[in-house]
């Protein structure tokens, strides 16, 4: 693969900007409340330039989505990466991670349901594959949890997969942050054990 051009590099980092501007309005206000306009207002560029980057406010939350995805399989390649920790111990280093990047305000709040922005969505192949992948790599974790007693065997697994993506954009993080009375650690901890040991006694 040859050396890009200058062009193609001022491009390269001028979508990057947009989308770190668009992760940054989602993870604030939601996709709802986010505008196009504020998006090139924060990246400094006139809107009919931004929308020959992304064609519309859907493509814009789907690359923000995408960026996500690749930030977790990345987490997901260090975790497999380093030494050998067991099948939960991932989950709840995985589940760390997504608050923690919640918490820096920096993880896209999307909503469950927008027809316009599933579709936009269900339209990327980019996303889709990254999608499975994490989904995958993380259904292997949770059988193997499962397996060894560690996480109830008889819940589907992909109750535990959507319970674990749930963590990400959990409101309870940003009304506990809110209060000003804990610190981000104990936050995190004290989600972490609500997600894998309940809240009984």
């Amino acid at each position: 693969m040859g050396k890009i051009s200058f062009k193609e590099q001022v491009l390269q980092a001028r979508e990057h900007a947009i989308v770190d501007a668009v992760n940054r309005l989602l993870a604030e206000k939601g996709f709802d409340a986010m505008t196009v306009d504020e998006v090139a207002a924060e990246v400094g560029i006139a809107k009919a330039s931004l929308y020959k980057h992304f064609g519309s406010k859907e493509k814009l939350a789907a690359a923000a989505m995408i960026r996500a995805l690749e930030r977790a399989q990345a987490f997901l390649d260090n975790l497999d990466a380093s030494p050998p920790a067991s099948a939960v111990e991932r989950l709840k280093s995985v589940v760390r991670w997504t608050m923690e990047v919640q918490l820096a305000g920096e993880m896209p709040a999307l909503p469950a349901q927008n027809s316009a922005l599933r579709a936009a969505l269900l339209g990327s192949q980019d996303y889709l594959d990254r999608l499975m992948t994490v989904s995958e790599r993380l259904g292997v974790w949770i059988t193997e949890a499962q397996k060894q007693g560690q996480i109830q065997a008889a819940l589907p697994p992909e109750l535990v997969l959507y319970t674990l993506f749930a963590r990400a954009c959990d409101p309870v993080l940003g009304m506990l942050k809110a209060s000003g009375q804990h610190s981000n650690e104990q936050i995190i901890a004290w989600l972490v054990s609500t997600t894998f040991d309940g809240l009984s006694g």
